[in-house]
């Protein structure tokens, strides 16, 4: 594979070609503007020529006769290498003088002051022809003279013309290419300095790229990065996040585990074995549920950032948590009642991850709490509450403080809990823009999802 060429390399190619495009243009038209220069300059000194030779004809004895003046070859001494034509001719055309009588050159128009192009010696030539008109007792009709001349001294003229632009300008150009170098070198400084701090940090530094004094351009491109790693640095925090819940929480339910099962083979048949193997399917069950609480708060945390938010009633959550009757399998004797009212609760999220902090709500509720319990949904202000009420009195104070902490576990919560599910919901909550709301109050204890609401959709 070729190697690609750096950026101040491709910018510089740019400029070099926009510049050379440009030097083109600016020749050609400069080219153009010497040789028009060159023409109109040399057609005067042809037609001042003409006229001095013209205003020289004098009529004498009904014959016009000419005096070529010195003052038309001086000026035709202009262009001293170019080859010179003149040529005077009365009424019919016949030649009164001229220089070099075989050579007949017509005008295009006669009768008045034209140029015209013509050849002169098989070499290109440019000439004038100017008209006098007599009208006298002895003599009456149109004199008519040509003048003209090679294009040596036009040309030289215009390259001349076109050498004195060009070279200050192309000596322009290149200290203009010079300028352009440095610039896109100074300007290059700041992605230099950007890759050095990348290529120096440790592979699990994801901290954001210092933005200060940087251009707008970069600020736009390093916000992106920054907020890119900033995702990859959440999504790098889940695994790190369920590695130390994995190790932190199923290390001692494992070994209990192990000690039930030894015990419940050591145990001879009868009511001993019988309580060592329900002890070891109370172990397992918590193990379960600790297995499905910490894949739900992973798989939470890598939604939360990945999937896409969407219009979502806060009632359908509650609906489908009921349907699930999940509470029929935990708490087979308590009772769950529904409060949704009439009107949509709206909000932007994940339909998944609000039913996984639903459900740990639930859960939480019929853990701890008293029945009956209640699933709500209500609209307050520009709030979205999706809340689960049991009717105990809760947990101390010292506990509702730290809820929403991972591992919170209080001395009452036995071996069902594993101090996750809360945590769960907090980080739902963060995740969407609103806060877990703990209320305690004469109708029971109560936890709430809230949630900033959405415009109604349908």
């Amino acid at each position: 594979m070729t190697r690609p060429r750096a950026l101040a390399t491709r910018v510089l190619f740019a400029v070099l070609a926009i510049m050379v495009l440009g030097g083109v243009l600016v020749a050609a038209s400069t080219w153009w503007n010497g040789r028009q220069a060159a023409r109109q300059s040399y057609d005067r000194i042809l037609l001042g020529a003409a006229h001095d030779i013209a205003e020289s004809i004098r009529i004498q004895d009904g014959v016009p006769l000419v005096m070529l003046p010195v003052s038309a070859f001086e000026l035709l001494a202009q262009a001293p290498d170019d080859r010179v034509y003149y040529s005077v001719r009365g009424p019919g055309g016949t030649l009164i003088t001229g220089l070099d009588p075989e050579v007949q050159i017509t005008p295009p128009e006669r009768g008045r002051s034209v140029f015209f192009d013509a050849a002169l010696h098989g070499e290109p030539a440019r000439f004038v022809s100017v008209s006098r008109r007599f009208v006298e007792r002895d003599f009456s009709g149109t004199v008519d003279v040509i003048v003209g001349q090679t294009l040596r001294a036009r040309k030289v003229m215009t390259r001349e013309l076109s050498l004195d632009a060009l070279l200050p300008m192309a000596a322009a150009g290149a200290a203009l290419l010079v300028i352009a170098w440095a610039v896109v070198r100074q300007a290059m400084r700041p992605l230099e300095a950007i890759t050095e701090d990348l290529a120096r940090r440790d592979p699990y530094d994801l901290t954001a790229i210092p933005m200060a004094r940087l251009p707008r351009e970069l600020q736009v491109m390093l916000g992106a990065l920054n907020r890119f790693m900033g995702r990859l640095e959440g999504q790098v925090e889940s695994m790190r996040t369920l590695i130390s819940d994995t190790a932190h929480q199923l290390r001692t339910p494992v070994a209990a585990i192990r000690i039930q099962a030894e015990l419940a083979a050591d145990e001879p048949e009868g009511a001993a074995r019988n309580r060592a193997l329900d002890r070891l399917l109370v172990r397992t069950r918590s193990l379960a549920t600790l297995l499905d609480q910490l894949l739900s708060r992973a798989l939470v945390m890598h939604r939360s950032d990945s999937a896409p938010r969407v219009a979502v009633d806060l009632r359908d959550i509650a609906l489908e948590i009921m349907e699930r009757e999940d509470h029929a399998v935990l708490a087979p004797g308590a009772s769950l009642k529904l409060e949704i009212g009439d009107e949509p609760v709206m909000v932007r999220a994940d339909a998944f991850s609000l039913g996984e902090a639903t459900r740990n709500l639930l859960v939480n509720a019929l853990t701890h709490g008293a029945s009956p319990i209640l699933i709500g949904t209500e609209r307050r202000g520009n709030d979205a509450i999706l809340w689960v009420r049991d009717s105990g009195p809760g947990p101390d104070d010292a506990v509702i403080a730290r809820m929403g902490e991972r591992h919170n576990r209080s001395a009452r919560s036995g071996e069902n809990s594993s101090g996750i599910g809360l945590s769960i919901v907090q980080s739902v909550a963060a995740a969407f823009g609103g806060t877990m709301e703990i209320t305690q109050d004469g109708q029971g204890f109560r936890i709430a999802l809230v949630l900033p609401a959405a415009r109604d959709t349908a």
